[in-house]
């Protein structure tokens, strides 16, 4: 096939192509993280993408939705389908999953995939979908962006992604997750109205975001990382490795999902 030369991704390893035609990813929510997450997925040649979000498309979407048109929001078309049209206009043999479901719903979906990119708002979600990975055994990797005010007409952008693994600590181990976060949030995410995006924040959040899951399944360079934690100054325009997790004590084994003990899920079988 003409859209199967991956030659100027070679360095991945020598057969870095068939195993990321082989890898099975689940990306939660479909909005500008989402949709960005897709569409690189495609381009380096994962085999198998399912798309997980109940919303269809709105005209405040179509500033960050990566193959979005103006029909699609004539059409209310589902955030799923124009992610699934995309992939397959850019690699027909990608087999697609979509499904219009809150993902709780369509969980089943969760259970065998290799790794789930969460691109949910807000803490709650957040923390109900790394629990489910948990469970699943499946590596989990986290993007998402805030925008506050710093002062009149000042805004301040800034963003992370971060991956766990089954056997690590969790995002609250990290710090990132904490109570009061979750008691203050109640649909309150940031100071530029709800829920603030923007195409170039959300872009370099799942490049990153990508860079992590290629550093996990190919021999990309030796890497062995028990967690990755990178923040995203989006005005100094600036990517660092987060300190936060080195103010406190960040547990070996996570005692928020079980421990290394305690993962897995008791019900599933992949006969």
């Amino acid at each position: 096939m003409t859209d199967r030369d991956f030659s100027r991704q070679s360095f991945l390893g020598a057969n870095s192509e068939v195993v990321l035609a082989g890898m099975r990813v689940a990306i939660v929510g479909l909005g500008g993280g989402g949709s960005h997450v897709a569409q690189q997925l495609t381009h380096i040649g994962v085999g198998e993408i399912r798309v997980v979000d109940p919303d269809r498309i709105e005209a405040s979407n179509l500033n960050r939705l990566v193959g979005a048109k103006d029909e699609d929001v004539v059409a209310a078309t589902p955030k799923v389908l124009i992610a699934e049209r995309q992939i397959k206009e850019i690699r027909p043999w990608i087999t697609v999953v979509p499904k219009m479901n809150k993902w709780q719903e369509v969980a089943e979906l969760l259970r065998d995939v290799h790794v789930i990119f969460g691109c949910v708002d807000g803490y709650e979600q957040r923390a109900f979908l790394e629990g489910a990975a948990r469970r699943f055994g499946v590596a989990y990797i986290d993007i998402g962006m805030d925008v506050a005010q710093i002062g009149d007409n000042s805004f301040a952008i800034g963003g992370q992604m971060i991956m766990t693994l089954p056997n690590g600590p969790c995002m609250q181990c990290l710090g990132f997750i904490t109570p009061e976060r979750l008691s203050q949030e109640e649909n309150r995410y940031g100071d530029a109205g709800i829920n603030p995006q923007v195409v170039w924040t959300n872009g370099t959040l799942a490049s990153l975001a990508i860079g992590c899951f290629i550093k996990l399944v190919t021999p990309w360079f030796a890497s062995d990382p028990k967690f990755i934690w990178l923040e995203l100054d989006g005005n100094a325009q600036v990517v660092q490795a987060s300190r936060q997790p080195n103010y406190i004590s960040v547990p070996e084994s996570c005692p928020h999902h079980g421990g290394k003990d305690g993962i897995g899920d008791p019900f599933f079988s992949l006969r």
